[in-house]
């Protein structure tokens, strides 16, 4: 049966970084995002640390990815394993600032989707590298399927030729998983995703955004020009099965979705939490022994938002802890990602509205900001709305459109 508390062993953890969010990330959160697209130098201080968390095996307090537990596990019963530890230490990390959690050196969604799929010999290959992941390309957004960027298989190397936009730390990182299809004719099961490490040729950031939120963290345009991969960069099987079709690639997602809803949680709970100081300060308090509709209206409407984000933060870990106990959650994760990222965009424009934090006096604006990016990637709030319903309806994507 699934348990819904914080686990015991995980407090440690989760100390470790709410003090990291606040001793670091939270000093130095409006200087950067002012400073777009300079280095957070500050980070490397504890980045070590991270990894040591990661390389433990219950997982770290970034945003790392995670393997599913191996299939020896189902005689242990209930695990809180590294997924449900990632998810709690990126919640903390993202009440400090989502911007530079997602600045920190080998915590991109590069890495989880290495994680998530590569073999052991790739794991211990790609181990300590920073990865950055490309899916989106300038003829789509969140329709992952309609990938064009193309690879081919050429003596020990594959050719990759196609631009990817929008991809979170791909100027800093060490690589970047690409998403590129193997034959455009084969549809989704001939997409896979591959390895591409920085300096090689035919690999160019052509440019950085600039952004509505999340500044501390760059965002790049990429483009690949008969760029070579080693054949031994692509990740999961060479094969293309149109009876498994897009689920290999896709199994990335039943992992990153968790985490990107995480982040919105920790946002939201930054944003409810100094909002209940500037309305406690002025005289208006939160009385949980009272009934919404008798109390101050903005204190109803506060008491809303926190039950919202309630029902979020539950969603995220469910999908988490089923991660860890070998269940598929490709529906939790998707319900998660769509409930937190609408839920943090209305807490944090809501909490705006009730304070007046418009200036950059208060994070509050800056969270207001920053939260809209997490309704956003990782499949947009209308895509995961569609996977929800195909998974309820049992239609496929040809039958549900």
């Amino acid at each position: 049966m699934i348990n819904l508390e914080v686990p015991k062993k995980a407090g440690a953890l989760i100390n470790q970084a709410y003090q990291a969010a606040a001793e670091v990330f939270r000093p130095i959160s409006r200087k950067y995002d002012r400073a777009e697209h300079t280095y957070p130098t500050e980070l490397d201080m504890f980045a070590a640390l991270l990894d040591g968390l990661n390389s433990s095996g219950e997982g770290g307090a970034g945003a790392a990815g995670v393997r599913r537990s191996g299939a020896d596990d189902s005689a242990k019963g209930n695990r809180n394993g590294a997924n449900l530890n990632v998810v709690l230490g990126t919640i903390e990390m993202c009440w400090g600032d989502v911007g530079l959690l997602l600045s920190m050196p080998r915590q991109g969604l590069g890495n989880a989707a290495i994680s998530s799929v590569a073999t052991d010999e790739q794991l211990e290959r790609f181990s300590g590298m920073w990865a950055a992941m490309a899916i989106t390309e300038p003829g789509f957004g969140s329709d992952s399927a309609a990938v064009s960027t193309t690879a081919r298989l050429d003596g020990d190397h594959y050719v990759l030729n196609g631009e990817k936009i929008f991809v979170t730390s791909g100027e800093r990182a060490d690589a970047v998983v690409v998403w590129a299809t193997l034959d455009k004719s084969k549809g989704r099961a001939a997409i896979k995703s591959f390895v591409v490490e920085k300096g090689t040729p035919g690999f160019e950031v052509v440019r950085t955004e600039h952004k509505l939120g999340i500044r501390a963290s760059d965002t790049a345009v990429l483009r690949f020009e008969n760029c070579r991969v080693p054949r031994e960069n692509l990740l999961g099987t060479p094969e293309i099965d149109t009876k498994k079709g897009f689920a290999g690639v896709m199994q990335t997602f039943d992992n990153t979705r968790p985490l990107v809803a995480a982040m919105a949680i920790g946002v939201a709970r930054a944003a409810l939490d100094e909002t209940r100081k500037i309305l406690t300060s002025a005289g208006i308090p939160i009385d949980y022994d009272r009934p919404p509709n008798a109390q101050h209206a903005a204190a109803a409407e506060f008491l809303r938002l926190e039950a919202d984000y309630e029902s979020a933060y539950l969603l995220t870990l469910e999908s988490a802890w089923m991660a860890d106990n070998r269940k598929p959650n490709s529906l939790q994760a998707s319900m998660a990602k769509a409930k937190a990222g609408r839920s943090g965009v209305e807490i944090a424009l809501k909490c705006v509205e009730l304070t007046g934090a418009y200036s950059e006096e208060s994070l509050l604006e800056k969270w207001a900001r920053d939260a809209k990016i997490l309704d956003i990637f990782e499949g947009t709030q209308q895509i995961q709305q569609l996977i929800v319903a195909r998974r309820i309806l049992g239609k496929t994507s040809a039958e549900l459109k």
